[in-house]
């Protein structure tokens, strides 16, 4: 089988050639891994960085939103016949080794979409992010009907079914609620495994400000009655 890992990034030059690095080359199960990123409009050296890196790299000429370039990233995938798709944020937030926690479900064939739930490890989130993604998961059970204990989560995993069928249309972080609301019209199963989450400085600067909810919330309204 093989593995592509998809990261969005927009302006990640600080970070990003050291998450590269990091990601692992041999995952259990899968004889192939390749890595891509897509540069989403950054006005930094993400770019440079990420080439550096020796991985596959998509730019964006403008910025588009997180939405957006995972998009871009899950096409790019499928193109090269990836069997599992796995989405990982730039920022450095994500443990590196969580990744073969998360496409085991779909190896062995019991769930269509993965999500790497940081709720089940509560003790690692900050209080106001606990909130912003507590809010997030109830407007995404009350506008959809879709229950997750991290909606919001970057790290997923998906199938070649579920990549082939998950049809998205919100370009930024509400993106990720739309994600389960297509599994759910779709029939996919979706399994949450818990994972780790590193917060620095750098993370909770680039991650989803409390301020975003409203917004995110306004765009979902408008995707449930359309």
């Amino acid at each position: 089988m093989k593995a592509a890992i998809v990261l969005p990034a927009f302006n990640e030059s600080a970070v990003i050639y050291k998450i590269l690095k990091s990601l692992p080359k041999r995952l259990e199960g899968i004889s192939e891994v390749d890595v891509v990123v897509v540069n989403d409009g950054s006005q930094d050296s993400t770019l440079t960085e990420a080439a550096r890196a020796s991985v596959d790299v998509i730019s964006h000429s403008l910025n588009r939103g997180v939405g957006a370039a995972t998009k871009t990233g899950i096409y790019w995938a499928k193109k090269n016949k990836a069997d599992v798709i796995v989405t990982f944020d730039a920022d450095g937030q994500h443990d590196p080794r969580d990744i073969q926690k998360i496409i085991k479900p779909i190896i062995d064939k019991k769930a269509d979409v993965v999500i790497g739930s940081r709720f089940k490890r509560r003790s690692e989130m900050p209080p106001d992010r606990f909130l912003l993604n507590l809010f997030a998961n109830l407007a995404t059970f009350i506008l959809f009907g879709v229950f997750s204990t991290d909606s919001q989560s970057g790290l997923r995993a998906f199938s070649k079914k579920a990549a082939s069928l998950i049809d998205t249309r919100l370009d930024r972080m509400d993106f990720s609620s739309e994600v389960l609301l297509e599994a759910k019209r779709h029939d996919l199963k979706v399994l949450e495994v818990p994972t780790s989450v590193i917060y620095t400085s750098y993370s909770r600067a680039k991650g989803q400000k409390n301020t975003n909810a409203l917004p995110i919330l306004a765009r979902l309204l408008v995707k449930l009655l359309r």
